[in-house]
């Protein structure tokens, strides 16, 4: 008996057609198919498939049969994958995080940081909110983070990168999109959509205390987590809501970014860690966060 008796058998028994298998799964002729099941037959002494002129079934024997098979198959998958680890390097782990969208943008200096050492390490890209980043920190699930820095997150230290100016965000074919910039008191009685403190909690009290100081009276309709939610309520309302620059690079073309009149409010984004994280990796990358931060600030400026 060798695998391809068994590989031959599973996808007969999966497709319920010898005519299936032969064409979708295994790519080969069906009288060989039909030769090869036969010999297993031959080989075990049992019957393992009744044939009928339109549908075959499987006996008692070729239920039982086909449960080891999958298992057999499965074992020789996780021993091939065994040993294909086992005949590669061993590489260093690096977990990298990014609030969601300042992967393009800060990513390839990471690379770049990482330089000669990359092709020994995994490197594993993260996606996800500052709260979470900051609980991958502080778990050791992550090893060093872009997200916005958190007094209360004791334990972590935390980098400036850049502060960002937020912007309005409208349909494109909304009342205030032919303005270049956008008066607080000009979005008063459109439907304001803002962000849930529990996923995006530095942008909302960014906000929040945006339009406390403003004296003007804009009260939340809707709240979302993420881009794709708020562009969703932005075009479904006809409202506006306030984004970080960042994310102009995202927008699709349903929807406009505006200037916010005179002095916007920012938000800040760092490069963050566990204080307590000793890995070579993290203090390569911290070595030269300085000159990564200072190249994509000199970029932002050229553009």
């Amino acid at each position: 008996m060798e695998l391809r008796h068994l590989r031959y058998f599973v996808a007969v028994a999966e497709e319920g057609s010898f005519t299936h298998a032969a064409e979708k799964r295994l790519h080969t002729a069906q009288p060989s198919l039909s030769r090869q099941i036969r010999d297993l037959e031959t080989e075990l002494g049992a019957q393992l498939i009744i044939r009928g002129p339109r549908e075959m079934e499987l006996t008692a024997a070729g239920r039982v049969f086909l449960d080891h098979a999958r298992v057999i198959l499965l074992q020789v998958e996780a021993a091939r994958e065994a040993a294909r680890r086992a005949a590669r390097p061993t590489k260093t782990p690096f977990v990298v995080g990014f609030l969601t969208g300042y992967e393009m943008e800060w990513l390839p200096r990471v690379l770049e940081a990482l330089g000669d050492v990359l092709q020994s390490t995994e490197l594993t890209i993260h996606s996800a909110s500052s709260p979470e980043l900051a609980q991958a920190l502080l778990n050791g699930k992550a090893d060093v983070a872009f997200l916005r820095p958190d007094s209360a997150a004791h334990g972590l230290e935390f980098k400036l990168v850049a502060n960002e100016p937020l912007f309005a965000l409208l349909p494109a074919g909304h009342r205030l999109a032919a303005r270049r910039s956008i008066r607080l008191d000009e979005i008063v009685p459109e439907p304001f959509i803002n962000f849930t403190k529990s996923y995006a909690p530095a942008l909302r009290r960014v906000i929040d205390d945006y339009v406390a100081h403003s004296g003007v009276d804009l009260t939340t309709v809707h709240e979302a987590e993420t881009l794709p939610m708020v562009i969703s309520l932005v075009l479904s309302t006809g409202g506006v809501s306030f984004l970080p620059a960042y994310m102009e690079k995202l927008l699709p073309a349903s929807v406009v970014s505006r200037k916010l009149h005179g002095r916007p409010p920012t938000i800040a984004l760092a490069v963050g860690y566990n204080k307590s994280n000793a890995s070579p990796l993290l203090q390569r990358v911290l070595s030269k966060a300085d000159k990564f931060i200072a190249q994509t600030v000199q970029t932002r400026r050229s553009t």
